[in-house]
């Protein structure tokens, strides 16, 4: 987790499959290479125009009860393997 100027963030690995037959989170997996936890998740949408990271950001905003504008990709747009940002409450529990 970090702190920046409007409360904290935390950041995970995504591994998405574009294209699935429904959208999901299948859970946690370990990279073999970095030993890491990735989440692994499914969207139905094509890897075209952004729309599989719009659906990747909505499943992750539903998943996790919070505001589609508080979770941004900062590593990764046009990859399988992404790093997401999820904006949280601060310490008091309130949003920026």
């Amino acid at each position: 987790m970090t702190a920046g100027a409007g409360g904290f963030s935390r950041r995970i690995r995504v591994r998405l499959q574009p294209r699935a037959s429904k959208n999901e989170l299948k859970g946690w997996k370990e990279d073999p290479g970095s030993g890491e936890q990735v989440l692994q998740a499914r969207v139905t949408a094509p890897p075209v125009d952004g729309k599989a990271n719009q659906a990747l950001i909505a499943l992750l905003a539903k998943e996790f009860k919070t505001p589609k504008t508080r979770i941004r990709i900062i590593q990764g747009e046009s990859a399988r393997d992404k790093v997401v940002e999820l904006a949280e409450s601060d310490r008091d529990g309130h949003r920026p």
